[in-house]
């Protein structure tokens, strides 16, 4: 039936659709704020938690120490690629401390301290991007899921998880994380649209750092900001200062909690930076200027806390030194990680590949046994 075969349609032309149509939301209490929730430097940091942020110091200190640690090792062989998140420690680091042991971390392949401070092993956080192995970790003893080189891949698998587990009645909770690049992903979509639809207990983190690679942000979106996204799949959409953690803290507390208690999904916008280029291999100076990087060191996200808990008196001059201590600490048990040589089995190719080999697997696999024991014995 064509619009001139409906009944009464050459009568009149209807202005708005027939009454039966309405808004399945209100989409007034999905919009985020005007601009970034923020605490620090605020008034709402009266209400700081000295314990929790003299730990959120320590992490942030830890994490830009093993930044530095892990792009030394690029340089010094021992790793073959990094993704710096110096600039981003903040979002890193409360991603991990908002979760609960049951809950699932599904990071992107520049996550690996979000990784680390959820416990993980910085040897074997690394494993993936010195090239030994598909995943240095068991996803399922860490409840980590395997770091996502393809862009938003991880983001449909964290809906999938999250649905599962409600279905089962489990208390789970899903945690994606994705930048400003991935956003732009068929994927993020359809990870949206499930979630939602699902009413998934999943929270979405955009880290918007700046560029996807050397694409600025205002060639990827039009959208007034990548939280806005969120009203067009009928989810909260909420902006915060990615640098102050206090904020991001609070902010992703009460997703998780709200997705818990059976609220559905959240998109979170982190407006970061990334202060480092997108890996070791590119040069950023070639898509951006210094000044534009010098303007946001003054945002540094361990000054900003520093700070302000110095000028409340939650953190002195031990309690810097300790998170210091610490930190160098951690370096020199990666550094000599690393520098083991690791001992490689070429059979293991043919591992964790299917749950049961195919007869081709089999095949290709009996022949490079053969290849070696002719290799051994000469």
């Amino acid at each position: 039936m064509t619009v001139q075969e409906l009944p009464g349609a050459g009568a009149s032309h209807r202005s708005t659709p027939p009454p039966a149509w309405r808004p399945r939301t209100d989409a007034a209490p999905l919009l985020p704020d005007a601009e970034p929730y923020r605490v620090l430097g605020t008034s709402a940091a009266e209400r700081l938690d000295p314990a929790l942020m003299r730990r959120c110091y320590a992490e942030l200190v830890r994490g830009r120490r093993y930044n530095a640690q892990a792009t030394a090792l690029t340089k010094q062989g021992r790793l073959a690629v990094y993704p710096s998140t110096v600039g981003q420690e903040a979002c890193e680091i409360a991603a991990a401390m908002v979760l609960e042991e049951q809950d699932w971390l599904f990071p992107s392949y520049r996550d690996t301290l979000a990784a680390v401070a959820r416990g993980l092993d910085p040897v074997q956080a690394l494993t993936l991007l010195r090239g030994d192995w598909h995943t240095g970790y068991d996803p399922r003893e860490h409840r980590i899921a395997p770091l996502s080189t393809p862009l938003a891949t991880q983001l449909p698998h964290a809906v999938g998880l999250a649905h599962a587990a409600r279905l089962r009645g489990d208390d789970v909770v899903a945690l994606a994380m994705v930048g400003d690049g991935g956003t732009s992903e068929g994927d993020f979509h359809e990870a949206l649209n499930f979630a939602a639809v699902w009413q998934a207990p999943v929270v979405f983190l955009v880290q918007n750092n700046g560029f996807a690679i050397s694409v600025p942000l205002a060639k990827q979106s039009a959208a007034p900001t990548l939280a806005h996204k969120a009203v067009g799949y009928g989810m909260p959409g909420r902006l915060v200062d990615g640098n102050d953690i206090a904020a991001m803290h609070e902010v992703l507390t009460e997703a998780v909690r709200r997705a818990r208690s059976g609220g559905g999904p959240t998109l979170i916008e982190a407006v970061t930076y990334r202060m480092e280029a997108h890996t070791n291999a590119d040069d950023a100076t070639r898509y951006r200027g210094d000044a534009e990087v010098e303007a946001w060191k003054a945002h540094d996200p361990i000054e900003l806390l520093e700070r302000e808990l110095t000028a409340r008196g939650i953190l002195d001059e031990a309690g810097v030194r300790q998170a210091r201590d610490d930190a160098e600490a951690m370096a020199a048990a990666l550094r000599e990680g690393m520098n083991a040589d690791p001992v490689l089995n070429p059979m293991d190719l043919f591992e964790n590949v299917y749950a049961e080999q195919t007869g081709l697997l089999r095949e290709q696999a009996a022949m490079l046994r053969a290849e070696l024991e002719a290799g051994d014995q000469e």
